[in-house]
């Protein structure tokens, strides 16, 4: 199971800038950036409802889930 996170898609279609949001959510831009690079290993729900709120956005259009896929070899 792997879960990615879009948070650059909603920016750009926001035409929001990390920062930006950094500045609206109180969330260092360092944190931010490893929520949207895929490196985050969680999220708190605080810190998700105050993106979703900040982006008008629902959960889902940050965080979808894929299925791994199987080696072939």
């Amino acid at each position: 199971m792997s879960i990615k996170v879009n948070l650059d898609l909603v920016l750009v279609k926001r035409d929001m800038t990390l920062t930006e949001l950094s500045e609206r959510v109180g969330i260092t831009i360092s944190n931010l950036s490893i929520l949207k690079n895929n490196k985050a290993r969680a999220i708190r729900f605080s810190t998700l409802n105050a993106i979703c709120r900040e982006l008008q956005c629902q959960p889902g259009d940050i965080l979808e889930y894929e299925e791994e896929k199987e080696d072939e070899s």
